[in-house]
């Protein structure tokens, strides 16, 4: 046979065998990729994503899309060949597995951790949005989570309501932290607090909880490499009554970046009007209590997404701004806020066609 022709065969014998190779060769790589878009003020799954009872709302229209990213999962072995695809793809994303997954997460661990995440992002959603229209929101501090094998564990349970800490009133949940680590650890620390059977009851019966007990709880050293801090192994949140009842309609997602797209659907379909003018609209961001605006990650893939959906304008968070500008989808008009009222000038402006007056997301923003 002929060298030239026993090459020209031994060529693709070699990348085939290559690839066979490739596929068998597990990095410790993840991927990102753009996921699914929800309008707010639509439905999804036969339902309407928001469903508010118990206030007027009005008629919407347009589009408020919150957006997704889409990651393997943190069981997932990728193998060399997929790893060398995603690098390729423009519109995906491989980063190494640690990146995702911290730690050596679990998927159970990501998935419990993302859906509280998209809890309290609901929860702040509502408030920052009610804020807006100056619609009084009661809130309290909660024991939100209790770590295993803690001093806590069995003492305080997560829904308790904290009034105060060594007699000192808890106003916000980093105060529970200061108080705490004043003590050295092995000293007890007190909680008064509402347990979370008492606050419930009182909610349902619509009246204020009365029944308060102290706990006394011995800290024990933190797992700091360096000082260590007295702790008793508790996360603590905020929980909030509202005046009438909203539901927010979306099991499948996870994470807090959806927190901006949720509030400013909730304050459309509580005002008369329409907030986009009938645009296509999608954003991303989480928010607090005071709607401010934070960063998420993914941004890329989330413009992405969003623009093969049809939006015209992406609401990005200003801490986002510099690396979703860097490589913007054609036809996409990145807007960038740092809170609630940035958006709804943003939003202001793109229904009355004003969009030179938009603050613009820039490579150097």
């Amino acid at each position: 046979m002929p060298r030239r022709t026993a090459t020209m065969l031994a060529s693709p014998l070699m990348l085939i065998a290559l690839l066979c190779a490739g596929v068998f060769i597990k990095v410790p790589y993840a991927e990102m990729s753009p996921g699914p878009t929800v309008n707010t003020l639509g439905d999804h799954g036969g339902e309407p994503v928001l469903q508010i009872s118990g206030r007027k709302t009005y008629p919407t229209s347009g589009h408020l899309n919150m957006t997704t990213v889409r990651v393997t999962s943190a069981d997932y072995k990728m193998n060399l060949v997929e790893a060398v695809y995603g690098w390729l793809a423009h519109d995906n994303k491989v980063v190494p597995h640690d990146t995702l997954y911290p730690d050596g997460k679990t998927e159970q661990q990501s998935t419990q951790e993302n859906a509280e995440e998209f809890s309290q992002s609901q929860e702040s959603a509502k408030v920052a949005a009610l804020k807006e229209l100056h619609v009084p929101v009661q809130s309290w501090v909660i024991v939100s989570t209790v770590v295993k094998d803690s001093p806590a564990e069995g003492k305080l349970h997560a829904g308790d309501v904290i009034k105060t800490v060594d007699g000192t009133a808890v106003k916000a949940p980093g105060d529970v932290a200061k108080l705490v680590t004043k003590h050295k650890p092995g000293e007890n620390v007190v909680f008064t607090v509402v347990p979370a059977k008492e606050q419930a009851a009182a909610e349902k019966a619509n009246r204020p909880a009365t029944k308060t007990e102290k706990v006394t709880i011995t800290t024990r050293a933190s797992d700091d490499t360096g000082a260590k801090r007295a702790i008793v192994g508790i996360a603590a949140g905020t929980d909030h009554t509202f005046p009438f009842t909203i539901d927010i309609k979306l099991a499948d997602v996870g994470g807090p970046s959806a927190g901006l797209m949720f509030a400013l659907g909730i304050y459309d379909k509580l005002t008369p009007g329409n907030l986009t003018g009938g645009k296509f609209v999608a954003g991303t961001g989480t928010i607090d209590d005071d709607g401010k605006v934070g960063p998420i990650g993914g941004i890329e893939m989330k413009t992405v997404g969003a623009r093969d959906k049809g939006a015209q304008y992406f609401l990005t968070p200003a801490d986002n701004c510099a690396a979703a500008a860097k490589d913007t989808p054609g036809g996409l008009t990145l807007v960038k806020v740092k809170t609630i009222d940035d958006a709804l000038g943003a939003l202001k402006d793109i229904r009355e066609g004003r969009t030179s007056d938009l603050p613009k997301c820039t490579a150097k923003s």
